[in-house]
């Protein structure tokens, strides 16, 4: 988990814009066909959001043989800010590396707290199973990813299947998850500890029921049976961050679920993510031996 203050949305911001102007500058190509702002809940739906209930799709232009695995991407943001539209470089490089790529938003604090953000992460993993057919996915290979916030999120999606139980859809959806530099594995401890000046401000997504702490904490979630899962962090990132994913991954190893562990050498918080614009990146590297684009 992270202070609030290094949590906001700027940095990557920033650092999209220059990998814009790399794009531009390079002439990168663009092998794949993005889809946007897809409604992933009916408009008539309880709660719709016209603006966090949409989803991009990235999909080769090269028609495949066989329909492809899918891979969701859930942004970070400290659980109150981030965009879909800042991970369009995850979406193209997942494309063109064979995969058909998702990319999500979901509600943000303080309109809703962190389960209804599972929530809508499920119910968009339930979209995708019932549509990406048409988008030349499988939708019985379907993998999560995320980063900080969204890293939680993934791996709260990957741990059993009370999220997507509670939402009527059916469990298994989710064959694998890349948790990249994840926050909030283990929120029930941490809001318990206060260590840093402006944690009273995460009781805001999280609520101030230890119970509630608890029910969104992968690390007390998990269970037997849950999806592989691939774990990376910063060499340099938060310290709390290392701690908490070096303790879910013990905790998975134990329940005898398929994981790896990975720390990045010398990266900080921000560059794991936009780290992911190059194709090489171990990530993607470890991502397609797991799921055999």
């Amino acid at each position: 988990m992270l202070p609030t203050r290094f949590m906001g949305a700027l940095p990557v911001a920033l650092i999209v814009l220059v990998l814009l102007i790399v794009t531009a500058a390079t002439g990168w190509a663009r092998p794949s066909k993005r889809t946007r702002d897809i409604p992933y809940l009916a408009p008539n739906t309880a709660g719709f959001d016209p603006e966090r209930h949409l989803l991009d799709v990235y999909q080769p232009r090269r028609k495949p043989a066989t329909p492809r695995p899918v891979v969701v991407f859930i942004h970070g943001g400290s659980w109150n800010s981030g965009s879909k539209n800042m991970y369009w470089f995850i979406g193209r490089r997942l494309a063109k590396q064979g995969f058909v790529a998702v990319i999500i938003n979901y509600r943000l604090a303080p309109a809703v707290e962190v389960p209804a953000m599972a929530d809508d992460c499920a119910r968009a993993v339930g979209w995708v199973a019932s549509q990406i057919g048409a988008y030349g996915g499988d939708p019985s290979r379907i993998y999560v990813m995320g980063h900080s916030a969204g890293g939680g999120l993934a791996a709260l999606l990957a741990s059993g299947p009370t999220v997507f139980t509670r939402n009527g859809l059916p469990a298994g959806l989710v064959k694998g998850a890349v948790l990249n530099d994840p926050a909030g594995i283990n929120m029930y401890d941490y809001l318990q500890k206060m260590e840093y000046p402006d944690d009273r401000k995460f009781l805001i997504p999280f609520g101030k029921e230890p119970a509630g702490w608890q029910a969104v904490s992968p690390q007390y979630q998990v269970q037997v049976g849950a999806s592989p899962m691939l774990l990376y962090t910063g060499g340099r990132t938060y310290p709390s961050i290392i701690k908490g994913t070096e303790e879910f991954h013990q905790t998975l190893q134990k329940l005898g679920v398929q994981s790896q562990y990975r720390v990045i050498p010398r990266k900080k918080h921000v560059p794991m993510v936009t780290g992911l614009f190059w194709k090489n990146n171990i990530m993607y590297r470890d991502l397609r031996a797991l799921a055999k684009p």
